[in-house]
Parts: C-alpha cells; structure tokens; sequence
C-alpha cells in the first residue's frame, strides 16, 4: 500500500483497544446516513458492517465538542452522520461517482479518505426536539451551498441565510474547540489530526 502498509479489518474494530464505540460517548447521538438509503447513492453501503466508531483520540475530542455545546448551546445536541468508513465502502462510493465532476466530493480510493483511519467525522446538529437544525444544505448535498468556502458570496446572493449560516457557526465553533480541522467543500465534514500524518503513520481500516 502506497501510504500505509497497517490494516485493520472492520469486523475487528469492536475488540480494537484504539477504537471507541460511539454509543459509549454520552450526549452523542448516532445517525449514519450510509447505513441507510438517506444518502446519495440511495442505499446501504455499510451492508453488515457496524461503523458506529472513531479512534480513541477523536472519539475524545468529540466528546470535548459535546461538553462545549452543552456549555454554550443548551438543549443542542451533537448526531454523527458518518464516522469510521472502511476502505471497502470508500472504494464503492468511488465507483458510484467515478466519471462524474462530483468525485471532487470524495477521497480517492488510492489516497484513501481520512474517514478510513477512523479520525474524521461528519456531524450536524439537533434542537431540543430531535430536529436538525436548518444548516442551508441537507447532508452530502454537492452544491456550492454545501460549501463553507463560498459562504459570504451564498449569503450575499440569498443561496443561504444569516440563521442558517448562524448554525453552521456554532457547530464549527465547538468542533473547532475540540481540535478539529474543517475543509473548504463540506460544512459536515471534520478531520481529527493532520491529514498526511494521519495517512502516514495510522493503520487503514478495510
């Protein structure tokens, strides 16, 4: 392998010590969206597999997130939409896109996607009721409003609006407290720790 010669196999993560189930982290509510048909290819990916897990260092951090909420926020809680993505499920993503402008969404295969070595995450937030908070975009919707690089220009153009943007705001507020990193496509997506080290020296989950 071409950035890690470690692997793990994900029906192994649940006896894994560097693993974290994220049922275990309280305040942290679970909704993985490939598990199910609400994403955007339609259909479970995840099969069988549990992928409710993050490394023990993010899996931390998150909780971090989840007490600076409850902190700031009252009465908001944190869902995970997408956590530990095994190699095998990036590869068929990949396939459903390969061909088309939306494969710039997606970490190919052979660079292999933070989500693979269980340190990136992607999350919104609920209010008090169990509703998602209006974030302009719903999740893996690959628009220029997903972006949070074009953000001012959405919002001068009334693409989003100042309460949607407010939302993004808080939930970009707690993760970065908690030492996440955002990226300049997705508003959901965080990485826990420096790319390219993480690729480097962690093992890939398959």
């Amino acid at each position: 392998m071409s950035f890690t010669e470690r692997t793990i196999a994900c029906e192994d993560i649940a006896d894994h010590p560097e693993f974290l189930p994220l049922l275990s982290l309280p305040g942290v509510a679970v909704d993985l969206r490939y598990a199910t048909p609400d994403n955007f290819v339609g259909r479970n990916v995840y099969g069988g597999l549990d992928c409710a897990y993050l490394r023990r260092e993010a899996a931390e951090a998150l909780s971090r997130a989840v007490d600076w909420l409850a902190r700031h926020q009252s009465g908001v809680q944190l869902v995970v939409l997408d956590a530990l993505r095994p190699q095998r499920v990036q590869e068929a993503l990949w396939s459903e896109l390969e061909g088309t402008p939306l494969t710039k969404y997606l970490a190919h295969p052979a660079r292999r996607s933070i989500h693979s070595f269980g340190m990136a995450v992607d999350v919104t937030l609920l209010d008090a009721q169990g509703r998602e908070l209006d974030m302009g975009t719903g999740f893996d919707e690959m628009t220029p409003a997903s972006h949070p690089e074009f953000e001012a220009e959405q919002l001068a153009q009334g693409g989003l609006t100042a309460a949607q943007l407010t939302h993004r705001g808080w939930l970009r507020a707690a993760m970065r407290f908690a030492g996440f990193q955002t990226i300049p496509t997705e508003w959901w997506h965080f990485d826990f720790g420096d790319r390219e080290l993480v690729r480097r020296t962690l093992p890939l989950v398959i």
